[in-house]
């Protein structure tokens, strides 16, 4: 494949009008944090390794430009640390999410060489959290973290297309960031847990392997 004069494949893959994929991933999630007061209690936020699958469609609109249809199921976690507190029970919240993304994704591919084509993307996506407990009438106060069901983001990102004989292999890496402020906030105005957070958004690295 990286040799001087590579036998070419899938020579005429991208040719086609439409065609089809699927992707496996790797995530790291986190919480994009701001607050009302530089003085109130610290907050630390952890991401931690999640997952995601999805399918892929392809609507090739010129040679270098090709619309894509991306939905995805993510399996996510963060840790929120509240350091004002002593005792974990009170400090800690596990935030795990199952999300179903609709991302609406533009690619822009260079010029082929060989069986190697490098590529950037970007594009806008409407995000299901599963697990919000967005209707959970209970708060921080009885241990329940919550955010709203539906956020909407944008992503950008950048990646390679490598043709084989039988597929073409597309890794890539995106950076996701959360439009809208997420969070819930507790029934007590001046909860410790969320009274002084002006805004909460999704942040994300995703690194994706897509099989067409």
């Amino acid at each position: 494949m990286f040799t001087k004069d590579p036998i070419v494949n899938l020579e005429n893959f991208d040719k086609q009008r439409v065609y089809w994929g699927y992707y496996l991933g790797f995530s790291s999630f986190d919480f994009k944090t701001d607050f009302k007061t530089n003085t109130g209690p610290p907050i630390e936020v952890k991401g931690n390794s999640g997952f995601n699958v999805g399918l892929v469609g392809v609507l090739r609109l010129q040679e270098y430009i090709e619309l894509r249809f991306e939905p995805g199921l993510y399996y996510a976690s963060r840790t929120i640390n509240y350091l004002q507190f002593d005792n974990e029970r009170d400090g800690v919240r596990e935030v795990k999410a199952t999300y179903i993304d609709f991302p609406l994704i533009v690619k822009f591919s260079s010029l082929r060489t060989g069986n190697v084509r490098p590529y950037l993307l970007g594009g806008v996506s409407t995000t299901l959290n599963l697990s919000s407990n967005s209707k959970s009438k209970d708060d921080n106060l009885q241990q329940k973290f919550r955010v709203k069901p539906t956020t909407q983001n944008y992503t950008m990102g950048f990646g390679i297309d490598l043709y084989f004989e039988y597929f073409k292999f597309s890794p890539s890496i995106r950076g996701v960031f959360g439009f809208n402020d997420e969070l819930i906030r507790d029934t007590d105005p001046n909860s410790p847990w969320t009274g002084n957070i002006e805004s909460l958004k999704t942040r994300a690295l995703l690194i994706n392997f897509t099989f067409h």
